[in-house]
C-alpha cells in the first residue's frame, strides 16, 4: 500500500517540468496547444497598428513554437525511450512545417512590414528591439514572402525537402559500411565488428597503433556509396535552388547575412591567407610525421590521411609524456565542477548550485540539474547536466536550448533551461568520474555555451543567449578553453582525489605544450573542411562532381594525397547544421584568442573584465551585430589578417615551458 500513496503523493512531472510530458502521447498535446496559441497570435499580429507590441507578438509567437520544438530536439536525441524519441521527432517535423508556413504568410509579413516602413515609429525603437523585428523579416525574406504564389510555394517546397534531404543525409553519414570477412587479412580482422561472413566498419580508428588497420577503416568506411552521394548533390543543388529563387547569387551569400564574416568573399579571403601563413609549418609538421612513420614502418613510409591523427599523437606522446592515465587522478568530475564554480563566482558572481529534481523531470536518473545564482541578481536559469553514456546516447558532447529567456508580459522573465550532454564513461563503485585532459577541457567548453545562455538576457526569446550568428555563437565556448589551460585556474581545482595533492605546474606545461605539437596541421585540416564546404555551397553549377572538388582541394589546401574510390565528402556530417558556415569553428577560435591575450592572460579572474565580457559580449544573445560585440570588447575593429595573426600566434612554442622542460 505504501507504494501506492507515494504515487499520490507526488503526482508525476512532466520532462523538464512540462505537465503535458509524463508520456510520448504528451507531445501531441504540447504541440496542438501551441499551434493554438500561434493562431491568436497570428491574427493579433496582422490586427495590430505598428509599433514596439509588433515586436512582441512576433517574439511570442517565435517562443510558442521554439518552447516545443527546442525540447523536442533535444529529446528525439538524447531520451533513452524509443516511443519518446519518435514522439519528439514527429513534433520537430510538425513544427517545422508550421514555420515554413508562417514564414511564407502574406499577411503576416504585411505587418511586420508596416512597422519597418513606418519611420517615425522606427526611430522610436531601443536598437534591439529594431534588430529583431529586421531579424525576423529576414527570415520571412529568405523564406521568399516577396515572390509570387507559385514561387513561394516552391519555396516552401523547397524548405521542406532540404529538412528531409539533411535528416537522410545525417544518417547516411553515420550508417557503418560492410566488407566480406576474407578481404582483409586475418590477423586484422578482431578490429571490426564481426557479422557471419561479413565485417562492419564504423569508424576510422584513428588511434590504431597499426597502420594497416587505419588504412583498411579509411579505405572501407570513406568507401562512395552512390544513394548517400545522390542525397548530397540533391542537398546541394537544392539550397543553391533556393537562395536564388529568393534573390541570392549562392547558398553560402544566404547563409553568411548577418555574421561576423557578412560573405563569402571575407571567408574566402580569410581562408588563403590563413592557409599562407600556415603552410610552411604545415610542411614542417608533415616532415616530423613522415620520420616518425619512417622510424616505426620502414617499408611502408609515404604519410597519408590515415596518419595523421594517429602520428600526430604519438609525437605528442613522445615529446612530452602525457598519459592521460597520469593527468585523471587530479580531474574528478567533482572537482572541474567546483573549479568552474570558483571560476564564475570570481570572473561574474554567479554560483551553480544542485538542485533537487521531482519524479518524471529527467530522463535519466544520473542527470544532474544545477540552478545558476547571480549574487545580487538571483536565479538566472537552469543548466541540466546530462553528463554520462548510455546505450543509444550519442557520443556527442553539446549544449542544446530547452527554453530561451525573455521578458514575458506580466513583467517576470522567462527564466533560460539548457541541457549539457557529454559521453563521460561511468565510473566503478566507490570512485569518483575521472576526467581525461580533452575531457575537461570540453566540459569547461560547453559550460561557456551555457553561461551565454544564462547571461544573453535579452528581452527577446529570438535573440537570446546562443541564438546568434553561427561565426560568434563559439567564442564564448571556445574561450572557456583558454580558462581550462591556463595554470592559474586549473591549479584551483586540479586535485589528486585520493592524496588531495595539487597538480604540478610542469605538468600543466607539458600539456599545454604538447597540444602545439602538430597543431599547424591540424589547423590546415580544418581549413581544408572549410574550404570544400565553401566551394560545395558557391557558384552553381558545380564544375565537377562533389568527389572530384574533394580530391582537387584535398590536395591543394591539405597536401596530403587522396585515396582513390573514396568520398569523405559523404561522411561530412557537418554540412547539414553548419552550410556554408564551417569556418565558423575557426574564426570563433581567432575572436577568442584576441579576447583572452588582451583581456584575461594578464589575470584570469579579473572581475572587471569578467563583467566587461558579460556587458560587451554575452549580454546581448543575437540582438547586436556580432561584429560591434567584438569591437565592444577588444575596443578595435580587428581585420582579417588580424584574425589571422592570432591563430597561427598560437601556434608559438612558450618559451619558459622549453626552458622548464629541456
Amino acid at each position: 500500500m505504501q507504494n501506492i500513496s507515494a504515487i499520490y503523493i507526488y503526482p508525476s512531472q512532466g520532462l523538464f517540468g512540462v505537465p503535458e510530458l509524463s508520456c510520448p502521447e504528451g507531445f501531441q498535446e504540447a504541440q496542438d496547444k501551441a499551434l493554438q496559441e500561434s493562431e491568436q497570435l497570428v491574427q493579433k499580429a496582422c490586427s495590430t497598428p505598428p509599433g514596439p507590441e509588433t515586436v512582441m507578438i512576433f517574439d511570442q509567437l517565435s517562443d510558442s513554437l521554439c518552447r516545443v520544438a527546442d525540447l523536442a530536439d533535444f529529446v528525439k536525441v538524447a531520451h533513452p525511450d524509443f516511443a519518446f524519441r519518435e514522439a519528439a521527432e514527429e513534433a520537430c517535423r510538425n513544427i517545422g512545417t508550421v514555420v515554413e508556413k508562417l514564414n511564407t504568410d502574406v499577411e503576416l509579413c504585411q505587418s511586420l512590414r508596416r512597422l519597418l516602413v513606418d519611420e517615425t515609429v522606427m526611430s522610436s525603437l531601443d536598437p534591439e528591439t529594431r534588430r529583431v523585428a529586421e531579424l525576423f523579416m529576414f527570415d520571412f525574406e529568405i523564406s521568399g514572402i516577396h515572390l509570387d504564389e507559385e514561387k513561394r510555394k516552391k519555396a516552401v517546397d523547397l524548405n521542406i525537402r532540404i529538412l528531409d534531404l539533411c535528416n537522410e543525409f545525417l544518417i547516411g553519414a553515420h550508417i557503418p559500411n560492410k566488407i566480406d570477412k576474407h578481404v582483409l587479412p586475418e590477423h586484422i580482422r578482431y578490429n571490426f565488428t564481426a557479422e557471419g561472413n561479413y565485417l562492419q566498419v564504423a569508424g576510422l580508428h584513428a588511434d590504431c597503433p597499426d597502420d594497416l588497420v587505419r588504412e583498411a577503416a579509411y579505405k572501407i568506411f570513406l568507401h562512395s556509396n552512390a544513394q548517400q552521394l545522390a542525397r548530397l548533390e540533391e542537398l546541394l543543388v537544392s539550397r543553391n535552388s533556393l537562395a536564388q529563387l529568393v534573390g541570392y547569387d549562392t547558398f553560402a551569400h544566404r547563409a553568411l547575412q548577418g555574421t561576423m564574416a557578412k560573405n563569402p568573399e571575407t571567408v574566402r579571403q580569410f581562408l588563403e591567407k590563413l592557409s599562407e601563413q600556415l603552410s610552411k609549418r604545415t610542411q614542417k609538421d608533415f616532415q616530423m610525421m613522415t620520420e616518425m612513420k619512417m622510424k616505426l614502418n620502414p617499408h611502408n613510409s609515404m604519410l597519408m590521411p590515415w596518419d595523421h591523427p594517429y602520428y600526430s599523437g604519438v609525437l605528442r606522446a613522445e615529446r612530452y609524456n602525457i598519459d592521460p592515465g597520469l593527468y585523471c587522478p587530479f580531474f574528478s568530475l567533482g572537482a572541474c565542477m567546483e573549479g568552474l564554480n570558483s571560476l564564475f563566482s570570481q570572473l561574474l558572481g554567479i554560483s551553480l548550485y544542485a538542485e533537487q529534481t521531482k519524479r518524471g523531470e529527467i530522463w535519466s536518473e544520473d542527470v544532474r540539474k544545477l540552478a545558476v545564482v547571480h549574487e545580487t541578481e538571483g536565479l538566472l536559469g537552469y543548466i541540466y547536466c546530462d553528463f554520462f553514456q548510455r546505450p543509444d546516447k550519442p557520443h556527442q558532447d553539446c549544449h542544446f536550448t530547452v527554453r530561451g529567456g525573455r521578458l514575458k508580459e506580466n513583467g517576470e522573465y522567462q527564466l533560460p533551461v539548457v541541457v549539457l550532454m557529454l559521453s563521460l564513461p561511468k565510473s566503478a563503485r566507490g570512485t569518483p568520474t575521472l576526467l581525461s585532459p580533452g575531457m575537461m577541457e570540453n566540459l569547461f567548453h560547453e559550460m561557456g555555451h551555457a553561461m551565454h545562455s544564462m547571461l544573453g538576457r535579452t528581452r527577446y526569446q529570438h535573440v537570446t543567449g546562443t541564438r546568434c550568428p553561427t561565426d560568434f555563437a563559439e567564442v564564448p565556448s571556445i574561450l572557456m578553453e583558454y580558462f581550462a589551460n591556463d595554470y592559474r585556474v586549473v591549479n584551483q581545482f586540479a586535485r589528486h582525489y585520493k592524496t588531495g595533492q595539487p597538480l604540478p605546474k610542469t605538468m600543466v606545461s607539458r600539456l599545454c605544450e604538447s597540444k602545439k605539437v602538430c597543431a599547424a596541421a591540424d589547423m590546415q585540416l580544418q581549413v581544408f573542411y572549410a574550404v570544400l564546404d565553401q566551394i560545395y555551397h558557391g557558384e552553381h553549377p558545380l564544375k565537377k562532381s562533389t568527389t572530384e572538388i574533394l580530391k582537387e582541394t584535398q590536395e591543394r589546401v591539405y597536401g596530403l594525397p587522396y585515396v582513390p574510390n573514396t568520398a569523405w565528402q559523404l561522411r561530412f556530417s557537418h554540412l547539414v547544421g553548419y552550410g556554408a558556415k564551417y569556418y565558423s569553428y575557426l574564426m570563433s577560435r581567432a575572436v577568442a584568442s584576441m579576447v583572452w591575450k588582451q583581456c584575461f592572460a594578464q589575470n584570469p579572474f579579473d572581475r572587471a573584465m569578467g563583467e566587461r565580457y558579460r556587458r560587451e559580449m554575452l549580454a546581448h544573445g543575437g540582438g547586436k551585430e556580432p561584429m560591434l560585440m567584438v569591437q565592444g570588447m577588444l575596443q578595435k575593429s580587428p581585420s582579417v589578417e588580424d584574425f589571422v595573426d592570432a591563430l597561427v600566434s598560437d601556434l608559438d612554442h612558450d618559451f619558459e615551458t622549453f626552458i622548464m622542460d629541456s
